[in-house]
């Protein structure tokens, strides 16, 4: 089914940890029958306590509470941890667990790379930020830059049903309860999309492209772990070519280095279209967000790379509201301005023999991926109870 666009949504826009947590967690606190939250990382960390703190507070007073974690990213989660949630009541579930083979983890593709929060099927959260303290700007010049959105309104039924889904494909919850459609409460139009390894394998993809397309003055797109396929590049510097202005902003201070490196590989192929690409050089940036033509936005956990965008299970909000969108823009032109350097066409690297053979395989890679892996099995996934697992009784 393709995904729906809702009318009569209201959005807020966070930016960082310092903005976001006090936010979230003051509605977890406020919680009065039910809390879902999917995350890719889940740590034992400052904002990890702070959150199991208000997840077991809320089980006390009745709510009922699900906790999905990917098990790569929350591999390190300590066994007090989750015992501490199990004992109050909080159900914590763990996507693909995987022991650790000759001390190397082994559960690296197909991860559940969500970011969501759902609470009382009325206020949802949905973008790129992790509950752990690396998301804060106090963790120092390792700190993520990242950006989520609060969802009032229609949209939030869409987001509901998916919860039930998601969670009830291995582990049966408790029978929700039935609650009245979400009534109009802002003039946002809005669209919830997702991607993963059945039904929906390009929707995110999808989605993206056909608003480059579409585009007819401005496309500013910042994204961490920037390596699409080959058809969107096509687009971007198609749009760029037809006088569309094109700006990217990608990481120039990683938290992989290698991610700076595989990126570059493909300036030579943006840069001399028109498209202008900058390094965030502050410090790694985690962001996954875009705006088009002053009124079309997206907020999400998807990056634009073969692990997003062919084999992770994403969730990506659409937007289309000239108000949201400005306010977007205008707080990624300050991050162009305050800490970037741009690319110019004079700071492209020189090509070389090796770069032109490097950047032949590049190229074949990302026009070939999605289709090897849409041929990798995917099989039905591995959710285990925290509380089964502690007691060495996982089940599928």
């Amino acid at each position: 089914m393709k995904p729906a666009w809702r009318q009569g949504n209201r959005i807020q826009l966070f930016e960082n940890g310092e903005e976001f947590f006090p936010h979230v967690f003051a509605a977890l606190a406020g919680a009065r029958t039910r809390i879902y939250i999917e995350t890719f990382i889940l740590a034992d960390d400052e904002v990890g306590l702070q959150l199991r703190d208000v997840l077991v507070a809320a089980a006390a007073r009745g709510v009922e509470v699900d906790v999905l974690a990917d098990g790569f990213g929350s591999e390190p989660l300590g066994a007090d941890y989750r015992a501490c949630l199990a004992a109050a009541g909080v159900r914590l579930h763990i996507y693909e667990p995987r022991a650790r083979l000759f001390g190397m983890r082994v559960n690296l593709f197909r991860r559940l790379h969500r970011k969501l929060v759902l609470i009382d099927g009325s206020l949802a959260y949905i973008g790129g930020i992790n509950f752990c303290n690396d998301q804060m700007l106090s963790a120092g010049p390792k700190a993520l830059h990242d950006y989520a959105v609060a969802l009032e309104g229609p949209v939030v039924d869409d987001i509901q049903a998916f919860a039930v889904r998601s969670l009830s494909a291995a582990h049966p919850p408790p029978q929700p309860r039935e609650l009245a459609p979400s009534p109009a409460v802002g003039t946002a139009r809005v669209c919830f999309v997702t991607r993963d390894n059945h039904r929906h394998p390009t929707d995110i993809e999808r989605e993206y492209r056909a608003a480059i397309r579409a585009a007819h003055s401005e496309i500013l797109i910042a994204n961490a772990y920037f390596f699409p396929g080959y058809r969107l590049l096509r687009d971007l510097r198609d749009a760029a070519r037809r006088g569309v202005r094109v700006n990217l902003v990608v990481q120039g201070n990683p938290d992989l280095a290698i991610v700076t490196v595989i990126a570059r590989w493909l300036y030579h192929y943006l840069v001399p279209a028109g498209v202008r690409i900058h390094e965030f050089r502050e410090r790694p940036m985690h962001a996954k967000v875009a705006v088009i033509d002053g009124h079309w936005a997206t907020v999400g956990s998807s990056n634009l790379d073969p692990l997003s965008l062919s084999l992770n299970l994403e969730a990506n909000v659409l937007i289309d509201d000239a108000e949201f969108a400005g306010l977007l823009k205008a707080r990624l032109c300050r991050l162009i301005e305050a800490g970037c350097h741009t690319v110019t066409p004079a700071r492209v690297p020189p090509r070389t023999v090796w770069r032109t053979f490097t950047g032949l395989l590049v190229f074949h890679f990302l026009r070939h991926f999605p289709e090897w892996a849409r041929r990798l099995r995917a099989n039905r996934p591995l959710i285990v109870d925290a509380s089964s697992e502690l007691d060495g009784r996982a089940r599928r």
